[in-house]
């Protein structure tokens, strides 16, 4: 009980600077930051210090926001997901922009195989990797090399193309 307190009182801060920076709203980053550390603590167990704790937490955080978005905004498209997912370090104002890029990335998809095209449309829908590799029968390290790939992949050909994503 005392390591669960030691690792919120630890990364609290750096999880809500992380979720104000992706949501721009630090009321609903205070939210997003409960909800953050009550998944942790319900997920504990799967944590397998493959990672370090704090890149974990900001899976869960942004996955949370991704959560958020589709609940608050059901409408939210496809494309509005996938700007963020090809954009690490985007603002969101800038990606929503950006529906080209988007549109372009979902053409281009539609090149991969149907396991990669999956993995990343889920990654890209909020999906941690836990369950991304649970569906495909691979481990989490997989999915994460093939996403990762796949990502590198779109951004190189994106920029081949001349289109702007950062």
């Amino acid at each position: 009980m005392f390591a669960i307190i030691a690792v919120y009182e630890q990364y609290k801060q750096d999880v809500f600077v992380y979720l104000v920076s992706i949501t721009h709203n630090t009321t609903l980053s205070q939210d997003l930051v409960s909800e953050t550390f009550h998944s942790a603590i319900k997920s504990l167990s799967s944590f397998e210090g493959k990672s370090d704790i704090k890149t974990w937490l900001f899976s869960i955080a942004r996955y949370k926001w991704y959560e958020y978005l589709r609940k608050e905004k059901p409408t939210i498209s496809l494309d509005d997901l996938t700007k963020y997912y090809i954009c690490d370090e985007c603002e969101p104002d800038e990606i929503v922009a950006q529906n080209e890029v988007a549109r372009r990335i979902s053409q281009l998809l539609l090149r991969e195989d149907t396991r990669t095209r999956d993995i990343v449309l889920r990654r890209i829908e909020g999906y941690s990797f836990y369950e991304i590799a649970k569906k495909w029968g691979i481990s989490e390290g997989s999915a994460r090399v093939i996403d990762f790939r796949t990502k590198k992949k779109l951004k190189e050909m994106l920029t081949r193309e001349g289109f702007e994503y950062e």
